[in-house]
Protein backbone atom coordinates (compact mmCIF):
# COMPACT_ATOMS: atom_id res chain seq x y z
CA UNK A 1 0.00 0.00 0.00
CA UNK A 2 2.63 2.07 0.62
CA UNK A 3 4.65 1.97 -2.75
CA UNK A 4 1.59 2.14 -4.24
CA UNK A 5 1.01 6.42 -2.80
CA UNK A 6 4.83 6.75 -3.29
CA UNK A 7 4.37 7.10 -7.45
CA UNK A 8 1.51 9.70 -7.56
CA UNK A 9 3.86 11.77 -5.09
CA UNK A 10 7.10 11.35 -7.29
CA UNK A 11 4.51 12.57 -10.54
CA UNK A 12 3.34 14.96 -8.73
CA UNK A 13 6.48 16.27 -8.10
CA UNK A 14 8.10 15.92 -11.28
CA UNK A 15 5.23 17.65 -12.99
CA UNK A 16 5.67 20.74 -10.40
CA UNK A 17 9.24 20.79 -10.90
CA UNK A 18 8.26 20.59 -14.46
CA UNK A 19 5.75 24.01 -14.28
CA UNK A 20 7.98 25.89 -12.35
CA UNK A 21 10.86 25.25 -15.25
CA UNK A 22 9.02 26.25 -17.43
CA UNK A 23 7.45 29.45 -15.78
CA UNK A 24 11.04 30.30 -14.53
CA UNK A 25 11.94 30.16 -18.54
CA UNK A 26 9.59 32.13 -19.45
CA UNK A 27 9.70 34.70 -16.77
CA UNK A 28 13.55 34.55 -17.76
CA UNK A 29 12.05 34.84 -21.62
CA UNK A 30 10.01 38.06 -20.65
CA UNK A 31 13.30 39.67 -18.80
CA UNK A 32 15.49 39.06 -21.95
CA UNK A 33 12.90 40.64 -24.11
CA UNK A 34 12.23 42.88 -21.92
CA UNK A 35 15.85 44.03 -20.99
CA UNK A 36 16.17 43.91 -24.97
CA UNK A 37 13.65 46.14 -25.50
CA UNK A 38 14.21 48.73 -22.86
CA UNK A 39 18.45 48.48 -23.26
CA UNK A 40 18.49 47.86 -26.58
CA UNK A 41 18.32 49.66 -29.82
CA UNK A 42 14.94 51.20 -30.75
CA UNK A 43 13.56 51.83 -34.52
CA UNK A 44 15.56 53.53 -36.72
CA UNK A 45 14.61 57.35 -37.64
CA UNK A 46 12.63 57.37 -41.01
CA UNK A 47 14.18 60.81 -42.10
CA UNK A 48 17.93 61.60 -41.12
CA UNK A 49 19.71 60.95 -38.07
CA UNK A 50 17.05 61.97 -35.26
CA UNK A 51 13.17 62.15 -35.17
CA UNK A 52 11.28 65.82 -33.85
CA UNK A 53 8.13 64.24 -31.71
CA UNK A 54 5.78 67.34 -29.74
CA UNK A 55 4.60 65.97 -26.50
CA UNK A 56 1.25 67.78 -24.83
CA UNK A 57 0.87 69.28 -21.89
CA UNK A 58 -1.46 67.47 -20.02
CA UNK A 59 -1.27 63.97 -21.80
CA UNK A 60 -1.28 60.47 -20.46
CA UNK A 61 1.19 57.61 -20.78
CA UNK A 62 -1.43 56.14 -22.94
CA UNK A 63 -1.48 58.73 -25.44
CA UNK A 64 2.09 60.04 -24.70
CA UNK A 65 3.01 56.27 -25.56
CA UNK A 66 0.48 56.50 -28.86
CA UNK A 67 2.62 59.74 -30.14
CA UNK A 68 5.67 58.06 -29.60
CA UNK A 69 4.70 55.00 -31.76
CA UNK A 70 2.83 56.93 -34.80
CA UNK A 71 6.21 59.17 -34.79
CA UNK A 72 8.16 55.26 -35.35
CA UNK A 73 10.57 56.47 -31.77
CA UNK A 74 9.23 53.07 -29.96
CA UNK A 75 8.30 49.84 -31.09
CA UNK A 76 5.62 48.84 -29.02
CA UNK A 77 3.03 51.05 -26.56
CA UNK A 78 2.70 48.64 -24.10
CA UNK A 79 6.33 48.23 -23.88
CA UNK A 80 6.08 51.92 -23.01
CA UNK A 81 3.93 51.63 -20.48
CA UNK A 82 4.81 48.59 -18.96
CA UNK A 83 8.38 50.79 -18.35
CA UNK A 84 7.16 53.49 -17.18
CA UNK A 85 5.49 51.78 -14.56
CA UNK A 86 7.97 49.94 -13.38
CA UNK A 87 10.65 52.91 -13.57
CA UNK A 88 8.23 55.42 -11.47
CA UNK A 89 8.14 57.43 -14.17
CA UNK A 90 4.55 57.75 -15.05
CA UNK A 91 4.35 61.28 -12.49
CA UNK A 92 7.44 62.99 -14.48
CA UNK A 93 7.27 62.83 -17.44
CA UNK A 94 7.46 66.20 -19.44
CA UNK A 95 5.67 67.91 -22.46
CA UNK A 96 7.19 69.53 -24.82
CA UNK A 97 9.09 69.16 -28.38
CA UNK A 98 11.98 66.40 -28.24
CA UNK A 99 14.58 65.36 -30.94
CA UNK A 100 15.09 61.83 -30.72
CA UNK A 101 18.27 60.02 -31.54
CA UNK A 102 17.85 57.20 -34.28
CA UNK A 103 17.82 53.68 -32.82
CA UNK A 104 17.86 55.35 -29.44
CA UNK A 105 16.79 52.99 -26.57
CA UNK A 106 13.32 53.14 -24.85
CA UNK A 107 15.72 53.64 -21.76
CA UNK A 108 17.06 56.49 -23.54
CA UNK A 109 13.83 57.62 -24.37
CA UNK A 110 12.48 57.74 -20.99
CA UNK A 111 15.47 59.73 -19.83
CA UNK A 112 15.24 62.21 -22.51
CA UNK A 113 11.40 62.68 -21.18
CA UNK A 114 12.04 62.33 -17.43
CA UNK A 115 15.05 65.16 -17.86
CA UNK A 116 12.80 67.08 -20.12
CA UNK A 117 15.73 67.05 -22.32
CA UNK A 118 13.45 69.35 -25.05
CA UNK A 119 14.71 71.29 -28.24
CA UNK A 120 14.40 75.10 -27.27
CA UNK A 121 13.67 77.53 -29.55
CA UNK A 122 15.14 81.36 -29.34
CA UNK A 123 13.26 84.47 -31.07
CA UNK A 124 15.39 87.67 -30.89
CA UNK A 125 14.14 91.41 -30.99
CA UNK A 126 17.47 93.38 -31.17
CA UNK A 127 16.90 96.70 -29.53
CA UNK A 128 16.23 99.87 -32.00
CA UNK A 129 14.07 97.23 -34.36
CA UNK A 130 11.02 98.45 -35.78
CA UNK A 131 7.56 96.79 -35.37
CA UNK A 132 7.37 95.61 -39.02
CA UNK A 133 10.79 94.42 -38.96
CA UNK A 134 9.85 92.13 -35.73
CA UNK A 135 6.85 90.52 -37.80
CA UNK A 136 9.48 90.05 -40.61
CA UNK A 137 11.22 87.86 -37.58
CA UNK A 138 8.34 86.26 -36.79
CA UNK A 139 7.64 85.30 -40.10
CA UNK A 140 11.02 83.52 -40.61
CA UNK A 141 10.29 82.03 -38.06
CA UNK A 142 9.62 78.34 -38.92
CA UNK A 143 8.52 76.60 -35.85
CA UNK A 144 5.66 79.01 -35.24
CA UNK A 145 2.41 79.10 -36.79
CA UNK A 146 0.06 81.52 -37.92
CA UNK A 147 -0.37 84.57 -40.86
CA UNK A 148 1.39 87.21 -40.67
CA UNK A 149 -0.03 89.59 -37.66
CA UNK A 150 -0.94 93.05 -38.13
CA UNK A 151 1.89 95.25 -37.24
CA UNK A 152 1.85 96.27 -34.05
CA UNK A 153 2.12 99.61 -32.44
CA UNK A 154 5.46 100.79 -32.71
CA UNK A 155 7.04 100.65 -29.57
CA UNK A 156 4.72 98.61 -28.20
CA UNK A 157 7.47 95.90 -27.73
CA UNK A 158 10.02 94.57 -25.44
CA UNK A 159 13.63 93.56 -27.23
CA UNK A 160 15.23 90.42 -26.01
CA UNK A 161 14.94 86.89 -26.65
CA UNK A 162 11.84 85.27 -26.43
CA UNK A 163 11.19 81.39 -25.72
CA UNK A 164 8.99 79.94 -28.16
CA UNK A 165 7.42 76.51 -29.11
CA UNK A 166 6.97 74.46 -31.90
CA UNK A 167 3.40 75.34 -33.53
CA UNK A 168 3.28 78.79 -31.25
CA UNK A 169 1.46 81.01 -32.80
CA UNK A 170 2.77 84.39 -33.86
CA UNK A 171 0.04 86.50 -32.49
CA UNK A 172 0.72 85.14 -29.12
CA UNK A 173 4.28 85.89 -29.37
CA UNK A 174 3.62 89.42 -30.06
CA UNK A 175 1.14 89.55 -27.68
CA UNK A 176 4.11 88.06 -24.88
CA UNK A 177 5.94 90.99 -26.04
CA UNK A 178 3.36 93.54 -25.43
CA UNK A 179 2.58 92.47 -22.06
CA UNK A 180 6.40 92.39 -21.04
CA UNK A 181 7.02 95.69 -22.89
CA UNK A 182 3.63 97.11 -20.52
CA UNK A 183 5.51 95.34 -17.45
CA UNK A 184 9.19 97.10 -17.83
CA UNK A 185 7.72 100.39 -18.76
CA UNK A 186 5.43 100.66 -15.77
CA UNK A 187 8.35 99.76 -13.69
CA UNK A 188 11.03 102.13 -15.24
CA UNK A 189 8.54 104.67 -15.24
CA UNK A 190 7.80 104.70 -11.43
CA UNK A 191 12.08 105.35 -10.87
CA UNK A 192 12.00 108.34 -13.28
CA UNK A 193 13.72 111.82 -12.50
CA UNK A 194 12.47 115.04 -11.98
CA UNK A 195 14.82 115.88 -14.85
CA UNK A 196 13.23 113.78 -17.48
CA UNK A 197 11.11 115.76 -20.09
CA UNK A 198 8.94 113.15 -20.43
CA UNK A 199 5.14 113.56 -19.15
CA UNK A 200 3.83 110.41 -19.75
CA UNK A 201 5.40 106.45 -20.39
CA UNK A 202 4.26 106.96 -24.13
CA UNK A 203 6.60 110.11 -24.43
CA UNK A 204 9.25 108.37 -22.56
CA UNK A 205 9.20 105.53 -25.29
CA UNK A 206 9.04 108.33 -28.35
CA UNK A 207 12.36 109.74 -27.25
CA UNK A 208 14.30 106.74 -26.36
CA UNK A 209 13.51 105.53 -29.76
CA UNK A 210 15.17 108.33 -31.07
CA UNK A 211 18.24 107.81 -28.61
CA UNK A 212 18.58 104.35 -29.65
CA UNK A 213 18.75 104.73 -33.26
CA UNK A 214 21.58 107.29 -32.95
CA UNK A 215 24.03 105.35 -30.77
CA UNK A 216 25.03 102.01 -31.06
CA UNK A 217 27.45 102.55 -27.73
CA UNK A 218 25.58 101.74 -24.41
CA UNK A 219 27.05 103.91 -22.35
CA UNK A 220 26.60 107.37 -24.68
CA UNK A 221 22.46 106.71 -24.33
CA UNK A 222 22.67 108.96 -21.16
CA UNK A 223 24.29 111.78 -22.40
CA UNK A 224 22.54 111.78 -26.09
CA UNK A 225 19.35 111.34 -24.24
CA UNK A 226 20.34 114.85 -22.06
CA UNK A 227 20.86 116.21 -25.91
CA UNK A 228 17.52 115.75 -26.51
CA UNK A 229 16.02 116.56 -23.18
CA UNK A 230 18.01 119.79 -23.44
CA UNK A 231 16.84 120.63 -27.01
CA UNK A 232 13.24 120.15 -26.18
CA UNK A 233 13.49 122.04 -22.87
CA UNK A 234 14.92 125.26 -25.05
CA UNK A 235 12.21 124.70 -28.05
CA UNK A 236 14.44 123.70 -30.01
CA UNK A 237 14.01 121.07 -32.79
CA UNK A 238 15.39 117.25 -32.56
CA UNK A 239 17.11 117.21 -36.12
CA UNK A 240 17.26 113.60 -36.09
CA UNK A 241 18.46 111.76 -39.40
CA UNK A 242 16.75 108.52 -37.56
CA UNK A 243 13.02 110.27 -37.99
CA UNK A 244 13.70 111.18 -41.49
CA UNK A 245 14.37 107.89 -42.40
CA UNK A 246 11.11 106.39 -40.18
CA UNK A 247 8.52 109.07 -42.36
CA UNK A 248 9.75 107.27 -45.74
CA UNK A 249 10.14 103.63 -44.74
CA UNK A 250 8.20 103.03 -41.25
CA UNK A 251 11.30 101.64 -39.55
CA UNK A 252 12.49 99.11 -42.59
CA UNK A 253 16.08 99.93 -43.96
CA UNK A 254 16.42 102.56 -46.56
CA UNK A 255 19.06 100.97 -48.20
CA UNK A 256 20.69 103.98 -48.88
CA UNK A 257 21.50 107.28 -47.62
CA UNK A 258 18.81 109.85 -47.31
CA UNK A 259 18.33 112.49 -49.79
CA UNK A 260 17.77 115.70 -50.37
CA UNK A 261 14.27 116.02 -51.05
CA UNK A 262 13.60 113.37 -48.07
CA UNK A 263 15.97 115.99 -45.64
CA UNK A 264 12.95 118.45 -46.59
CA UNK A 265 10.16 115.95 -47.23
CA UNK A 266 7.04 117.01 -44.77
CA UNK A 267 6.11 113.80 -42.46
CA UNK A 268 4.57 113.70 -39.38
CA UNK A 269 8.06 112.62 -37.89
CA UNK A 270 10.54 114.52 -39.55
CA UNK A 271 12.00 116.28 -36.75
CA UNK A 272 14.43 118.68 -38.96
CA UNK A 273 10.81 120.06 -39.90
CA UNK A 274 8.20 119.59 -36.65
CA UNK A 275 8.67 120.81 -33.24
CA UNK A 276 9.10 118.48 -29.99
CA UNK A 277 8.57 114.80 -30.76
CA UNK A 278 6.89 112.80 -33.42
CA UNK A 279 3.76 111.31 -33.25
CA UNK A 280 4.66 107.79 -32.36
CA UNK A 281 8.34 105.85 -31.32
CA UNK A 282 10.47 105.22 -34.76
CA UNK A 283 11.76 101.93 -33.19
CA UNK A 284 10.96 99.14 -30.13
CA UNK A 285 13.87 101.11 -27.52
CA UNK A 286 15.81 98.74 -25.16
CA UNK A 287 15.88 99.39 -21.02
CA UNK A 288 18.72 100.96 -21.30
CA UNK A 289 17.90 103.83 -23.83
CA UNK A 290 14.53 104.23 -21.93
CA UNK A 291 16.47 104.48 -18.38
CA UNK A 292 18.79 107.58 -19.57
CA UNK A 293 15.46 109.29 -20.89
CA UNK A 294 13.87 109.07 -17.64
CA UNK A 295 17.23 109.93 -15.70
CA UNK A 296 19.06 111.61 -18.03
CA UNK A 297 22.42 113.57 -16.56
CA UNK A 298 22.77 117.46 -16.09
CA UNK A 299 24.39 118.82 -18.65
CA UNK A 300 24.05 121.79 -21.24
CA UNK A 301 25.15 119.72 -24.16
CA UNK A 302 23.36 121.03 -27.58
CA UNK A 303 25.07 118.79 -30.20
CA UNK A 304 27.70 115.86 -30.90
CA UNK A 305 29.28 114.32 -33.78
CA UNK A 306 31.37 111.59 -34.71
CA UNK A 307 34.65 111.43 -32.72
CA UNK A 308 36.71 109.51 -34.91
CA UNK A 309 37.04 106.65 -32.69
CA UNK A 310 33.32 105.49 -33.40
CA UNK A 311 32.23 107.36 -30.02
CA UNK A 312 30.99 111.02 -30.21
CA UNK A 313 32.03 114.29 -29.32
CA UNK A 314 29.44 116.51 -27.41
CA UNK A 315 29.32 120.19 -27.56
CA UNK A 316 27.17 122.83 -25.68
CA UNK A 317 27.24 125.96 -28.36
CA UNK A 318 26.70 125.61 -31.89
CA UNK A 319 30.59 127.21 -32.58
CA UNK A 320 31.99 124.74 -30.38
CA UNK A 321 29.89 122.27 -32.81
CA UNK A 322 31.30 123.60 -35.53
CA UNK A 323 34.84 123.11 -33.95
CA UNK A 324 34.18 119.42 -33.75
CA UNK A 325 32.42 118.83 -37.01
CA UNK A 326 35.75 121.03 -38.38
CA UNK A 327 37.98 118.00 -36.40
CA UNK A 328 35.78 115.59 -38.07
CA UNK A 329 36.26 116.57 -41.77
CA UNK A 330 40.55 116.98 -40.81
CA UNK A 331 40.03 113.50 -39.34
CA UNK A 332 38.26 112.32 -42.99
CA UNK A 333 40.97 114.19 -44.90
CA UNK A 334 43.65 112.00 -43.23
CA UNK A 335 42.06 108.40 -43.43
CA UNK A 336 41.72 109.20 -47.08
CA UNK A 337 45.08 111.06 -47.30
CA UNK A 338 44.55 114.28 -48.70
CA UNK A 339 46.22 117.45 -47.70
CA UNK A 340 45.07 119.78 -44.73
CA UNK A 341 43.27 122.38 -47.01
CA UNK A 342 41.90 119.67 -49.39
CA UNK A 343 37.66 119.44 -49.18
CA UNK A 344 36.59 117.11 -47.20
CA UNK A 345 35.70 113.85 -48.90
CA UNK A 346 32.42 112.37 -50.15
CA UNK A 347 32.50 109.40 -47.72
CA UNK A 348 29.49 107.83 -46.03
CA UNK A 349 30.81 110.05 -42.79
CA UNK A 350 31.07 113.29 -44.42
CA UNK A 351 28.91 116.79 -44.32
CA UNK A 352 27.78 117.41 -47.95
CA UNK A 353 29.24 120.94 -49.28
CA UNK A 354 25.69 122.48 -47.93
CA UNK A 355 26.27 123.06 -43.95
CA UNK A 356 23.65 121.76 -42.05
CA UNK A 357 22.56 118.73 -44.30
CA UNK A 358 22.47 115.97 -41.67
CA UNK A 359 24.97 112.91 -42.23
CA UNK A 360 23.53 109.29 -42.56
CA UNK A 361 26.75 107.71 -40.43
CA UNK A 362 27.48 103.94 -40.80
CA UNK A 363 25.81 101.34 -38.29
CA UNK A 364 26.69 102.23 -34.85
CA UNK A 365 28.03 106.11 -35.57
CA UNK A 366 25.55 108.55 -35.10
CA UNK A 367 26.79 111.89 -37.15
CA UNK A 368 24.38 114.95 -36.35
CA UNK A 369 25.45 117.76 -37.71
CA UNK A 370 22.44 120.13 -36.27
CA UNK A 371 21.89 123.52 -37.05
CA UNK A 372 22.37 126.68 -34.87
CA UNK A 373 19.97 127.40 -31.90
CA UNK A 374 16.47 128.27 -33.04
CA UNK A 375 17.46 128.13 -36.97
CA UNK A 376 15.00 125.52 -39.27
CA UNK A 377 17.52 125.96 -42.33
CA UNK A 378 21.56 126.16 -42.44
CA UNK A 379 23.72 129.16 -42.79
CA UNK A 380 22.91 129.27 -46.53
CA UNK A 381 20.64 128.20 -48.70
CA UNK A 382 20.10 124.13 -49.91
CA UNK A 383 21.00 123.22 -53.14
CA UNK A 384 17.58 122.77 -55.09
CA UNK A 385 16.91 119.32 -54.66
CA UNK A 386 16.91 117.90 -58.12
CA UNK A 387 17.36 114.58 -58.93
CA UNK A 388 21.55 115.35 -59.45
CA UNK A 389 21.45 116.54 -56.16
CA UNK A 390 19.46 114.07 -54.55
CA UNK A 391 21.80 111.38 -55.76
CA UNK A 392 25.14 113.74 -54.45
CA UNK A 393 23.42 113.46 -51.13
CA UNK A 394 22.30 110.62 -51.49
CA UNK A 395 26.22 109.26 -52.22
CA UNK A 396 27.43 111.53 -49.14
CA UNK A 397 25.05 109.83 -46.58
CA UNK A 398 24.62 106.16 -48.05
CA UNK A 399 25.43 103.43 -45.62
CA UNK A 400 24.29 105.13 -42.38
CA UNK A 401 22.45 103.91 -39.07
CA UNK A 402 19.04 104.47 -39.07
CA UNK A 403 18.45 103.46 -42.69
Amino acid sequence: MSRVERKPRSGLMVALLTASATGMLFVIAMLAIGWSVYFGPGPSAREGQATVVTLPSGAGVSAIGARLKAAGVIRSTDMFRAAVTLTGADRRLRAGEYEVPSRASLKTVLGLLVDGRVVRHFVTLPEGWSSAQAVDILMRTEVLTGEAPPVPPEGSLWPQTYEVMRGESRASVIRRMQTLGEEKLAALWAQRSPRTVARSPEEAVILASIVEKETGIASERPRVASVFSNRLRTGMRLESDPTIVYGITKGRPLGRGIRLSELRRETPWNTYLVDGLPPTPIANPGEEAIRAVLNPPQTNDLFFVADGTGGHVFARTYEEHLLNVARWRDIERRKAGLPPTAPAPATPETVPTAPGVPVEPPSGQAVITMQAPGTVTPSRPLRPATPANDDIAAAARAGGRGG
